[in-house]
């Protein structure tokens, strides 16, 4: 069974940095996308950063330029560097990734790590 584990998140200041990681575990062929969602209180999950197989990542506009991804393929782990947080960054961060298994490509989602900025 292939499972998404997060770590890494917290309560941290306005201005500060975290990394969150993110590993996949368990009987995988392939894996195409690895990105990061998130979902704030009230609101809908909204995607924050997707890295796929080739070619520049993908980021939110409001996290553009503050939280960089990058990918450790051989490792089957996504990771994702938060700089200058701020308030509005405040939200539950899920892990996702693009899986083959034996039955065919399927979405995965982690359990949600909290994000907690205060101004």
């Amino acid at each position: 069974q292939v499972q998404l584990v997060e770590s890494g998140g917290g309560l941290v200041q306005a201005g500060d940095s975290l990394r969150l990681s993110c590993a996949a575990s368990g009987r995988t062929f392939s894996t195409s996308a690895m990105g990061w969602f998130r979902q704030a209180p009230g609101k809908q999950r909204e995607l924050v950063a997707m890295a796929g197989t080739g070619g520049s990542p993908n980021y939110a506009d409001s996290v553009k330029g503050r939280f960089t991804i990058s990918r450790d393929r051989n490792r089957n782990r996504v990771y994702l560097q938060m700089n200058s947080l701020k308030p509005e960054d405040t939200a539950v961060y899920y892990c996702y990734a693009n899986i083959l298994i034996n039955t065919g490509w399927r979405d995965y989602w982690g359990q949600g790590t909290q994000v907690t900025v205060s101004s």
